[in-house]
């Protein structure tokens, strides 16, 4: 009789991708107090959101490599697609001035960006 031990695959262009979107996030929420108290907050801001929608979209694409062509659950793909959905509504509500939204949509992509980390 023998045990069969499926070993869990390693894609490390997987989690990079997902701490790079975790941290650009985290600068965002930085950029934003600055935007508040600094006169370059603005144009902080402005810039880690175009950083930080890229760094959403290489998640999607390292979640997509890992799936295809490594042999990984699709799973990541779905995550990835849903955080690249909130990072497009966050980027429409912050050009529209919604605060009331923005903010806190910005602190549950935070949360579900460190879960992500976390399971990759």
């Amino acid at each position: 009789m023998t045990t069969q031990v499926t070993a869990r695959r390693s894609f490390p262009f997987l989690r990079i991708a997902v701490g790079l979107q975790t941290l650009t996030i985290f600068l965002q929420a930085t950029s934003a107090g600055l935007l508040l108290t600094a006169s370059y907050g603005e144009t902080l801001h402005s810039v880690g959101a175009r950083v930080m929608y890229a760094a959403s979209m290489l998640y999607l694409l390292a979640a997509v490599l890992a799936w295809k062509p490594g042999g990984g659950s699709p799973r990541p793909v779905l995550y990835a697609s849903g955080f690249l959905v909130l990072a497009s509504a966050q980027v429409v509500l912050g050009v529209a001035h919604v605060p009331s939204v923005h903010l806190p949509l910005g602190v549950l992509m935070f949360g579900l960006s460190i879960l992500a980390l976390a399971r990759s």
